[in-house]
């Protein structure tokens, strides 16, 4: 996975890879393996999940899997907890076993994962998360509701909001958040990302052209047709009816496409209207080649620093990364 190191070089700040099972198009049903591997191929750069559907878990794994992470690689692993089920309700059914693991109990399970990483003795009857007791990930909650955005403030939480694909709840979302925070003994003041769909090139009619392959992608997936992540050439040549194109437009509507200084501005007016401390970048692509540029693009006209040597002062405000796909990073 060159493109980690790419990342870290343009001086990106940290770098998710989320949790999706039975997608052709998303090479990530085992976030805490990759992980390891990114953190592996880096030095300074932060890693994480965005996210772990903890639904699919038990507390006690992830608390494992997580400790051991953090303990192998000290203040560069991220943990963020999800909700959903990033998948089917087949694929759900054969990931929770039983009907009685498919009841949300979220809330619980994220308090009782985060005991687990506290440091100091629990009772005798608690379990311990060896190797990774008192090794501590910064735990983010993810979400695209007023639910998630209220139980990260009330949890004192990190909170990622998933704009890329919720776009009509975000002020509403980051004020629910704000507004419930209460200091915990992990964080004692709220932190916002906001994660956006990017997709930057050097001029905006490639980037456009090359915003085909999520705009066929998009109808795949709302009509339960999964594969691979189609070429630009395949969706130039589909037939999109009227009723389509109108689909697509409503679902990219809020995507930032275009040349770098377009791309800029949009991040910009993104990061002044919602006041968020950074911005994570989910960029599709059918091509490496483009991801890595689209990237590159965007901090060169960011102003980041382009070494990992440098410092971190350049570092904060934007996070590449992807909610839906670890290949886009």
């Amino acid at each position: 996975m060159e493109v980690s190191a790419e990342v870290e070089r343009l001086g990106y700040h940290r770098l998710w890879v989320a949790e999706h099972h039975g997608m052709p198009a998303v090479a990530s049903s085992a976030p805490a393996v990759l992980i390891a591997h990114l953190a592996n191929a880096t030095a300074t750069l932060r890693v994480g999940s965005g996210g772990v559907m903890l639904p699919n878990h038990a507390p006690l794994v992830v608390a494992e899997q997580f400790g051991t992470l953090e303990a192998l690689h000290p203040g560069r692993i991220d943990l963020g907890l999800g909700r959903a089920p990033g998948t089917d309700p087949v694929t759900v059914r054969a990931l929770r076993r039983t009907p009685d693991m498919l009841a949300d109990t979220f809330p619980d399970d994220v308090v009782e994962l985060i005991n687990y990483l506290l440091p100091g003795e629990g009772p005798p009857s608690h379990p311990s998360a060896n190797p990774g007791r008192g090794y501590l990930p910064e735990v983010w909650l993810l979400g695209s509701s007023l639910f998630s955005a209220q139980l990260a403030g009330l949890l004192g939480l990190p909170f990622s909001f998933a704009y890329h694909f919720a776009p009509k709840l975000l002020d509403a979302a980051l004020t629910t958040y704000r507004s419930n925070f209460r200091p915990s003994v992990l964080h004692t003041e709220p932190r916002v990302m906001v994660a956006v769909s990017v997709l930057c090139a050097p001029s905006e009619t490639e980037a456009l052209w090359l915003s085909g392959s999520t705009a066929l992608s998009i109808l795949q997936l709302r009509s339960g047709r999964l594969g691979p992540l189609p070429s630009p050439e395949e969706a130039a040549g589909y037939p999109f009816t009227a009723a389509e194109k109108s689909i697509i437009e409503e679902a990219m509507s809020t995507h930032l496409i275009g040349d770098p200084d377009m791309v800029t501005e949009g991040l910009r007016h993104l990061q002044a209207r919602t006041g968020a401390d950074e911005i994570m970048l989910s960029t599709r692509s059918h091509s490496y080649e483009a991801r890595v540029r689209s990237l590159s693009l965007i901090a060169q006209n960011w102003g980041m620093v382009t070494s990992a040597s440098g410092g971190d002062d350049g570092r904060r405000g934007i996070a590449p990364g992807a909610a839906s796909q670890p290949a886009s990073h």
